[in-house]
């Protein structure tokens, strides 16, 4: 009698929850996922920094990053082998090194140089900025009014983040915000790739962890990049394994392909205008570090010029071309 009486009372908040889900617009949607991304990406910030201190090396958290979506996405990745083949390699390569070993690698050595608060600000808040750029080598007009005022403020607080490092100088802390900003910039180019691609999510993390899995797995074999995965301490494997693998890997490469398709690639780098609050905020209970003076300006700076980057005005002058262009929305 008790479970017969539990069903009705159970299922219909769940089929309501369910169905409020479907009547969401793709725009909502897509703000959700961002919103969770935010999240992630903190985290991804802080075992950034964290790693320096772990028994892990960057070539262990690498193989963790791309190797568990592979494993738990393996029969979907098989089921979608031919259209990952099909994409152009321009694309492709956009994505592979855009969120790939290159990146990885620049945003772990950079932070591992700096702090949680340089990663988490500069690598995501860098990126509406060189999208601008990439829009504009293509040829799809430059930014206006409130838009580049806002790359303007985001190049202001970045600058404001590592000036008092200039004098007197600091040449650690200089070159891994110099790092960092390598992996910004490709992080915007795999932004970019994603719209060019006509893959769902999981085919898009197929065709970014595949190479980057194999790329990984060679420099480690050949003795490229040093291996600590055998004696790392199995606290360190497991939060990796969540944050990275799981987190960074699975969830957040699902949530940012999806949310790239329904908001666009400059609209969906307005996550960097909440990531980097996010992340000092998590870093001084988590990691310890007090936000320096430097911090407590040019994090500011950079979640306004985020914002204001990505506002669209409301009436459109159709006279300038397209930024975005139409995508299949079979994600």
């Amino acid at each position: 009698m008790v479970t017969t009486n539990a069903g009705p009372a159970t299922s219909p908040p769940r089929a309501a929850r369910a169905a409020g889900l479907r009547r969401l617009s793709p725009q909502a949607k897509g703000t959700l996922a961002l919103v969770v991304t935010v999240l992630i990406w903190a985290a991804f910030a802080l075992s950034a920094r964290a790693l320096s201190s772990s028994s892990l090396l960057p070539a262990d958290a690498a193989l963790l990053r791309f190797g568990v979506p592979l494993l738990v996405l393996a029969p979907a990745l098989w089921r979608r082998r031919l259209r990952i083949a099909a994409v152009r390699p321009a694309a492709a390569l956009k994505i592979a090194c855009g969120a790939g070993v290159p990146f990885f690698l620049a945003a772990m050595y950079g932070g591992s140089l700096t702090s949680a608060a340089f990663v988490g600000s500069i690598v995501p808040g860098m990126v509406p900025l060189f999208v601008s750029a990439l829009m504009v080598a293509g040829g799809r007009g430059a930014p206006r009014g409130t838009q580049a005022a806002g790359l303007g403020l985001i190049a202001v607080g970045v600058v404001a983040l590592v000036w008092r490092y200039v004098v007197p100088l600091n040449t650690q802390v200089l070159a891994g915000a110099g790092i960092l900003l390598v992996a910004s910039g490709l992080w915007a180019l795999y932004t970019v790739g994603l719209k060019e691609v006509d893959l769902d999510p999981v085919g898009s993390i197929g065709l970014l962890c595949l190479p980057s899995f194999a790329v990984m797995a060679l420099l480690v074999l050949t003795g490229v990049l040093p291996t600590g995965l055998a004696s790392a301490a199995g606290g360190d494997i497991a939060l990796f394994l969540v944050v990275q693998g799981l987190g960074v890997g699975l969830c957040a490469g699902l949530l940012y392909a999806f949310a790239i398709r329904s908001l666009g690639a400059e609209r969906s780098s307005t996550v960097g205008s909440l990531s980097p609050v996010a992340v000092v905020l998590l870093a001084i209970p988590l990691l310890g570090e007090s936000p320096t003076a430097a911090v407590l300006v040019g994090v500011p700076l950079i979640t306004a010029g985020v914002a204001l980057a990505n506002r669209r005005p409301r009436t459109p002058d159709r006279s300038l071309p397209r930024t975005q262009p139409e995508v299949p929305d079979h994600a």
